[in-house]
């Protein structure tokens, strides 16, 4: 990874506590629902889960994850993407977030 990728990374995970869980009230980062960012020559790829399987909030979580980093400076493409291992737990969550 390049120093810009390395950059870039961390304005992404800035970007990604914009994006919020409508159902919890906090961000998908505080929340430990952003397993991996990988940054390659301005495309990003975010791995992420959701609290419960079938949540209806995927939807507006991908396209916030979406809309928020189309303004991310050197961000060319984002590719999200739902996994379901290992399961959330709110463990996961930042300490005393919820």
């Amino acid at each position: 990874m390049s120093d810009t990728d390395e950059l870039t990374r961390q304005l992404v995970y800035e970007a990604l506590e914009t994006v919020i869980d409508p159902e919890i009230g906090l961000d998908i980062v505080t929340l430990g629902l952003v397993y991996e960012v990988q940054v390659n020559e301005g495309t990003v790829d975010v791995t992420f889960t959701l609290t419960t399987r079938g949540c209806p909030m995927e939807a507006p979580i991908r396209s916030g994850i979406i809309n928020a980093l189309a303004d991310v400076p050197g961000v060319t493409a984002v590719s999200p993407h739902l996994m379901w291992e290992p399961k959330w737990n709110p463990g996961f969550a930042k300490e005393g977030a919820l």
